[in-house]
């Protein structure tokens, strides 16, 4: 098993929590821009956005790589491309969840929390081959995600 280690530096007990997931079957690309949308707010409106996400109602805006993305009209902060990456949501929201946690389990004041850092890293790649026509075959890449959320309590 891996010895993981967190990107974040300057890691105090008593003022930060943290919590992790490795190896997830996500997008880097959703992952990234989702970190980027949640930092800074606290869990509650984290918990919200991402809720709000799955059902379609906010989308998460693309800062870099948004090309071919669409443009919505309900996205925050002055973008303008934006979509709905629902199963990276959801795997947020169980991160959430599982700082949440790990916040109370440390006997801090869950509505003082503010996600001060949100860290993704690309992970294994999983090497497999599609079959194609007269017996060749073609690459498929996929890539794991590291994902890293770290919470300060602080001033509401």
């Amino acid at each position: 098993m891996p010895n993981y280690s967190y990107a974040f530096q300057k890691f105090d007990k008593t003022k930060h929590v943290r919590a992790a997931l490795r190896e997830k079957n996500i997008s880097p690309k959703h992952s990234r821009e989702v970190a980027l949308a949640i930092k800074g707010a606290s869990i509650e409106k984290a918990r919200e956005f991402l809720e709000n996400v799955i059902a379609r109602k906010i989308a998460v805006p693309y800062r870099r790589y948004n090309n071919e993305v669409a443009h919505r009209s309900n996205i925050r902060d002055g973008f303008f491309a934006g979509r709905f990456p629902q199963k990276t949501a959801k795997e947020y929201l169980k991160l959430l969840d599982n700082l949440e946690s790990n916040a109370e389990y440390k006997g801090m004041d869950l509505d003082r929390l503010r996600i001060i850092s949100a860290v993704v890293h690309r992970g294994t790649k999983l090497e497999r081959f599609t079959p194609r026509a007269m017996g060749r075959t073609s690459p498929k890449i996929g890539v794991l995600v590291h994902v890293e959320l770290v919470a300060k309590e602080g001033l509401a």
